[in-house]
């Protein structure tokens, strides 16, 4: 590892972000998905389920009475929220939004215990009961989402309060946990709070907090087994109680530098991957960052979906085997594909290479865009590849698949996650260190570098068309390095610099590199070919052998019954025929695609089941390809991505 290279991202304030996509998608989470979340985690919403997050809060400060209801877990959507709402403020001020946060950070601070613990599972039910249950009740985790509320909202308001309040409980926790005698020697159930330690080291400078984070790494899977202790200890049992899951569930059967391959719940999962890829930078441990690498090798390589999701059963929210990817019954779970930006971001930090920034965009894109309606009241849990309603309503197997979005959820992690992701969007799009900047996401804006306050303007066409631009706006005149992302589905890329059609760069792992002294109106154009790409899967993937899936630029697309009509398995795709790019039906800036293709009929059954002498009949049919994210915008109805092909 070279230490030269790694960067660090920006804060999500310092790119204001001007882009006809991203700006709207920003304007619903901040206009839309931030109030009606308030509502929900108020319990205002009609027909959705219950969060009880607010009132469990209050009644552990003791401005209410009552008993702890909701999922254990439930303190990190309150978390979540007003991280979200830290990252909104930092670019759009909101006196009224901003109060009504500040009153929830009160709530909050008045429910910390003196000791700096913060729980209100635990703090309502027994103290006494606190760290029994480290595998299934979430304290670290409701910890680590706090965290990073605490971190964001700081940024984005200069108030400490709530830093504070998140200080004290991780000191709590440096005092409970570690290798020294008296303490536990122990980890989470559920990933998070290394990746958020980490984070307040670099806000704090306290190096304790790098030290707690690479010690519930590095204990995660010794023997003996914690969590099998803690079992005998306390009576607790395992959420799965079988031989398929147990430890390996939590991440927790074998030393993190033993896994080779992505097993159990895959949010888990992503999270101790960007966990470890955080304390791999920091520390300089090259085993923890070589278990980074071989984990993303078979993560994004044999067990990732064309979308971007992970995840692929629903027993467990789990990884199950390579190549394993079926899509009617798919788990995706948002909040994995979410889990996997932070993962790629971290792994950029360390090494520029496309192959990062390829899957961070492509999830982003795809299934985490698909996780919300157009107008940001509705939600996905689970991110399908294939979709039949009726086998949604009546297949056990599929009962986890909806097939519209919801206003809530009893297991409400996805709607915050992304609302906390879209809001921050600038701290993925560029990192920077004393040498370069590098541009991963091409999002229009204005961005200040913090290291050299070089300002660069960006205008960007993505994801319809592949028309870049880099304006220099503010510089010193220095020579310094900037790095701009070719992307993998570029099939070809003009650049040019200053009008210039052949300048000098170097391309490095997927990154061109322009070194040289800037000023103040120097002009970068890149040209991206976007062309439309018919996609097979590896032989392995028996679920999609003679099938194909269509994607242009980032976007991976889908047949909606609303287009094709119903029985979407009968259809197959003309190879030999072009597919056209047409304007979108959604008011999006969006194109769709059209492509020749041919239904299966039923001419010649009569009715039968199974028949040996039926020939098979086919009608040919325009198929019209939307992009993935924007499905179940029109209503329900069928959906795949893959399709036949002839």
């Amino acid at each position: 590892m070279n230490s030269k290279l790694y960067t660090v991202p920006i804060q999500a304030g310092l790119y204001q972000i001007d882009d006809p996509f991203w700006s709207k998608k920003r304007e619903t989470v901040r206009t839309q998905m931030i109030p009606y979340q308030w509502k929900a985690l108020n319990d205002q919403i009609e027909g959705a389920a219950p969060s009880h997050c607010i009132k469990n809060f209050k009644i552990a400060a003791g401005l209410e009475e009552g008993r702890f209801e909701g999922r254990v877990f439930q303190d990190s959507d309150v978390a979540k929220w007003l991280e979200a709402v830290g990252y909104s403020l930092s670019w759009h001020k909101d006196e009224d939004l901003e109060r009504t946060a500040d009153e929830v950070i009160d709530i909050i601070a008045a429910a910390q215990q003196p000791d700096g613990y913060l729980d209100t599972y635990y703090i309502i039910n027994g103290l006494d009961k606190r760290w029994t249950n480290l595998m299934n009740n979430h304290e670290l985790y409701c910890a680590g989402h706090m965290i990073e509320a605490g971190i964001a909202y700081y940024e984005g308001t200069g108030k400490r309060k709530l830093l504070d309040v998140v200080i004290r409980l991780a000191d709590c926790i440096d005092r409970t946990f570690g290798p020294e005698e008296g303490k536990l020697h122990a980890y989470p159930g559920h990933e998070i709070i290394e990746m958020a330690l980490v984070r307040l080291y670099h806000q704090t400078k306290e190096k304790k907090y790098l030290k707690l984070a690479k010690y519930f790494i590095d204990e995660r899977g010794q023997e003996p087994l914690y969590f099998k202790q803690e079992r005998e200890k306390y009576g607790n049992t395992y959420y799965w109680e079988d031989s398929l899951f147990q430890e390996q569930y939590f991440q927790a059967g074998k030393p993190v530098r033993e896994q080779t391959e992505a097993e159990g719940h895959a949010v888990r999962a992503v999270y101790l991957y960007s966990g470890m890829a955080s304390a791999a930078k920091e520390t300089g441990d090259e085993s923890l960052w070589q278990a980074c690498t071989r984990l993303w090798d078979n993560v994004a390589r044999k067990q990732m979906y064309i979308t971007g999701a992970i995840g692929s059963s629903d027993y467990g929210e789990a990884f199950t085997f390579d190549y394993d990817l079926p899509n009617d019954t798919a788990y995706g779970e948002t909040c994995a594909s979410i889990g996997m930006i932070f993962w790629a971001r971290r792994m950029l930090e360390m090494e520029p290479k496309r192959e990062y920034a390829d899957v961070m965009e492509r999830a982003l894109f795809n299934t985490c865009l698909s996780g919300m309606s157009l107008d940001g009241r509705k939600f996905f849990y689970v991110n399908p590849l294939e979709v039949n309603p009726e086998a949604c309503r009546k297949d056990q197997l599929k009962k986890h698949v909806e097939y519209e979005r919801q206003p809530w959820f009893e297991c409400a992690c996805c709607p915050p996650n992304l609302a906390r992701l879209i809001t921050s969007l600038g701290s993925y799009a560029v990192t920077v260190n004393e040498r370069a900047m590098y541009l991963h996401l091409y999002v229009g804006g204005r961005v200040k570098n913090p290291v050299n306050d070089m300002v660069l303007r960006i205008e960007s066409g993505l994801p319809w068309n592949g028309e870049v631009s880099v304006t220099v706006e503010e510089c010193r005149g220095e020579s310094y390095d900037l790095a701009l992302r070719m992307p993998g589905w570029a099939d070809q890329a003009s650049v040019r610099l200053n009008g210039e059609e052949e300048p000098k760069y170097v391309e490095v792992d997927g990154y061109i590199h322009f070194q040289r002294e800037w000023r103040q109106g120097d002009v970068i154009k890149l040209s991206f070919g976007m062309p439309i790409r018919v996609n097979r899967a590896n032989p392995s993937v028996k679920e999609n052998i003679g099938k194909v899936s269509v994607s242009r630029g980032p976007l991976v697309y889908c047949l909606e019954e609303i287009d094709n009509g119903k029985g979407l398995h009968r259809l197959s795709l003309c190879m030999d025929q072009e597919i056209e790019v047409l304007p979108g039906t959604i008011a999006e800036g969006e194109i769709d695609l059209k492509g020749q293709g041919r239904r299966l009929s039923d001419e010649g059954w009569n009715g039968a089941l199974y028949a040996a002498d039926v020939e098979e009949v086919y009608e040919e049919q325009t198929l019209i390809f939307v992009p993935y994210y924007m499905w179940n915008n029109r209503g329900v109805g069928e959906m795949t991505v893959w399709v036949g092909r002839k």
